[in-house]
């Protein structure tokens, strides 16, 4: 790669301009871009603004992204490098080039799930998103997402803490990290997964660039799980992307009465693969994974520990009782028999393990089973 003839390209044109790509096969090399004359420049389509930035680069803007890359873990791997994700390659609109920072460049390399969902999620849809991150990325499946609050952030927690690690997917430079409630996570991902992005350095986060990085979220995945989206959900269009590029979507469904539950079962309807539990997804990828068919994917599926607080006298008939609808203590005490003064005092404990959460207009809900 010739570092300063891509640095050159990519002050000159706009990440996602039509037709560089192009230009780039057709020529071999940044090098032989750069190299062209103008007129030919111009006949490829280049607007005589871009041609300009071509033969007349900013150098002080070269110099500050040449000194960027020295840093440790600061790598630019552009469509023309063998470290380009092949995934990516099959787009129609492939990025130019990935700016990256992180310990674990191989990671574009690796099989990948997107994990995307409400930035406002329930209790319950942030800790089904962590378990699932942690899960399949054990089971060889790196979690890909946009740093986003909410799901994405439970997934890259989620997959951190597994074997496959975790990409998070930038709408801004990598050194303007949004949001900012999520500094120490980016940290974390530097340290042992990989943040990319399409955006240079100082590049500020923009509404236009969010669709933008939601296709890459897409393209380097072979499937897309979404987890708790609403009707109008961003999360629809990283699904539909992927779904458009031949990738899998899958889709977990929710309770009726929620909002959050709209968006996963519209996608369901339209032809989305309706998960239960984490084997699901791993019985659709076979051929990059280790579980052949469902029986062995969830045969290690996580356990309950037996040693919780629902192996207590009256705690496993409270839960069944509640099933995973919003009820409240009046129809819990009908189903039980107990007060609600005691049903007070289990339904705290309950929430404060993790198995129940309290939700407005004092309904509680149980939430799903919690891995070991």
């Amino acid at each position: 790669m010739c570092l300063d003839a891509w640095l050159t390209i990519l002050q000159a044109v706009h990440p996602g301009s039509p037709g560089v790509v192009e230009l780039l096969r057709a020529q071999g090399t940044a090098a032989n871009v750069v190299a062209l004359p103008r007129r030919d420049l111009m006949a490829v389509g280049l607007d005589t603004k871009t041609v300009a930035r071509l033969k007349s680069p900013d150098a002080d803007l070269l110099a500050d992204w040449s000194r960027w890359l020295e840093r440790p873990g600061h790598t630019l791997v552009t469509v023309d490098s063998p470290g380009y994700p092949p995934l990516l390659q099959e787009l129609p609109d492939p990025p130019l080039a990935l700016w990256s920072v992180g310990a674990r460049l191989d990671l574009l390399q690796a099989p990948q799930l997107a994990m995307v969902g409400s930035r406002n999620p329930t209790r319950s849809g942030r800790d089904t998103a962590e378990r699932f991150a942690h899960y399949l990325s054990d089971r060889g499946l790196t979690i890909t997402s946009g740093l986003a609050t909410g799901i994405d952030g439970a997934g890259h927690r989620g997959g951190l803490a597994g074997a496959a690690g975790t990409v998070a997917v930038l709408g801004s430079g990598l050194d303007v990290i949004y949001p900012a409630t999520h500094h120490a996570l980016a940290q974390n991902i530097i340290a042992d997964g990989l943040l990319i992005s399409e955006y240079p350095p100082k590049t500020p986060p923009r509404s236009l660039h969010f669709p933008q990085r939601n296709r890459i979220i897409a393209g380097l995945s072979v499937g897309t799980l979404v987890v708790e989206a609403a009707r109008r959900s961003g999360s629809l269009i990283t699904a539909r992307l992927a779904a458009d590029y031949g990738r899998e979507v899958f889709a977990i469904p929710g309770s009726i009465h929620s909002p959050l539950a709209k968006g996963c079962h519209r996608l369901i309807k339209d032809g989305a693969k309706l998960v239960e539990d984490a084997a699901d997804v791993l019985v659709e990828l076979p051929s990059l994974l280790q579980f052949p068919n469902r029986a062995e994917a969830a045969a290690v599926e996580p356990a309950i520990d037996s040693d919780s607080i629902t192996a207590q006298p009256g705690y496993p008939q409270l839960l069944q009782a509640m099933d995973f609808e919003p009820c409240s203590l009046s129809q819990m005490s009908e189903r039980t028999g107990l007060t609600t003064a005691e049903l007070s005092s289990m339904l705290l404990l309950l929430e404060l393990e993790g198995f129940v959460e309290a939700l407005p207009g004092g309904l509680y809900s149980r939430l799903p089973k919690r891995s070991a």
